[in-house]
This record gives structure tokens, C-alpha cells and sequence, in this order.
């Protein structure tokens, strides 16, 4: 199985090669995985130059989110009850960079609750989303 297309590849790769010559770039996550039947969700914003290293905020499910490295072919090749594998969100998109993404997700205890919160900050008043601390 594939979760990413090879122009979602090229997305993240350039983001690395960016992230590489700038440290400093906050890049915005690509790319939503999920678990259909649980809670893990990763947003992914770079795939490293050996094709297989994803960088990103992971969320097992556990309340801990963190940023860190993720295997591809980890992922990938996990299997579910069902018959089900870990599928990649076709709808995601966000406005929001990875470093607000991180201190949404710190403060909500998971990245489901984090989208609940920033949908609601930037419904309610858009300029709310500065007071997250980073």
C-alpha cells in the first residue's frame, strides 16, 4: 500500500531540502495520516532524503503528542482490526503551521481536539490564534 502520491513526495522532500537550508522554516503540515478505528494521527511536513523518513507531529492516542521522525514503511505496513490500514485524510488542508499545530495539540492533549480548538479560535475571532504559545 501507498499513502503518499508522488507529488505529495516531492511536496515534502522540497520541505526538507527548505527546512535543511533554513532551520528556521515553520512549514505547514502536507499531510493528515490517521487510524480509521482509533485515535493516532500524524501531520507530516517533510519526507527525508531516503524516502522512507517522515517528519511531522505524531499522536498515538496516549494524551503526549510530539514532534519527531516516523517511519514510512512503519506506517504503511501496519494492520488494523478488519482488515483496515492506516489511511491518508484526501481533505486535509490547514492554514495553520506545524509549530501552532504543536502547541494546539500540547494543550488539547491530542491532535483531534487541537483541530477542534483552532477551528474554534479562528471561527470566533481569527486573530486568536496568536495568543497559543509558542
Amino acid at each position: 500500500m501507498t499513502l503518499l502520491s508522488r507529488s505529495i513526495r516531492s511536496m515534502l522532500s522540497a520541505n526538507f531540502e527548505h527546512c535543511v537550508a533554513n532551520p528556521k522554516f515553520d512549514p505547514l503540515p502536507l499531510v493528515r495520516l490517521f487510524n480509521p478505528v482509533g485515535r493516532a494521527v500524524w501531520l507530516i511536513t517533510e519526507l527525508y532524503a531516503d524516502d522512507d523518513t517522515l517528519f511531522g507531529l505524531a499522536d498515538l492516542g496516549f494524551g503526549s503528542p510530539e514532534l519527531g521522525i516516523s517511519s514510512l514503511r512503519e506506517i504503511e505496513a501496519i494492520r488494523l482490526p478488519m482488515g483496515l490500514t492506516v489511511e491518508r485524510d484526501i481533505a486535509f488542508s490547514t492554514r495553520h503551521r506545524l509549530s501552532v499545530w504543536t502547541e494546539a495539540a500540547r494543550l488539547a492533549g491530542s491532535i483531534p481536539d487541537a483541530a477542534l480548538l483552532l477551528d474554534r479560535l479562528t471561527r470566533e475571532d481569527p486573530n486568536a490564534i496568536r495568543l497559543l504559545p509558542r
